[in-house]
């Protein structure tokens, strides 16, 4: 898919973000957690992400009813992005809607484990190999 494309792909699931996207971004937004900047709606390779933190290597995946279908293209995703080297946290919807302090909770977490190799650091050197590794998370049974 060409760059511009996906530019414009994001900028509109910026305009229309979920319920759940919208209470996420309201936490994550201006370094409100341990002063880590996040990006919503970011292009990478051939994807649109819903959120990521470059610095720590952190892509934060929701889920609603869509996904729930789509799961062989979740797992080629995240496959992708472990080959390279961020971590992956998925959230359903409602989880974000219904326990948002235990899902950044569970974000904060992730932001302080230490990376098994501390001297990639993500922006402007995105094309570093790390070894984070690639993780589900779920507050509530799936």
């Amino acid at each position: 898919m060409v760059k511009g494309r996906l530019t414009e792909i994001a900028k509109n699931l910026r305009k229309r973000s979920t319920d759940a996207e919208r209470t996420l971004w309201k936490h994550l937004r201006a370094r409100q957690i341990d002063g880590l900047k996040f990006r919503r709606q970011e292009p990478i390779g051939q994807y649109v992400l819903d959120f990521i933190c470059y610095e720590k290597g952190l892509v934060i995946e929701l889920d609603g009813g869509q996904h729930s279908i789509s799961e062989k293209e979740d797992a080629e995703r995240d496959i992708w992005l472990k080959q390279q080297g961020f971590k992956v946290v998925r959230f359903w919807n409602n989880e974000v809607l219904m326990n948002i302090n235990g899902v950044l909770e569970v974000i904060r977490k992730q932001c302080l484990t230490p990376s098994p190799h501390p001297s990639h650091q993500w922006r402007g050197n995105k094309g570093s190999k790390s070894t984070f590794e690639m993780g589900k998370t779920s507050l509530f049974r799936r």
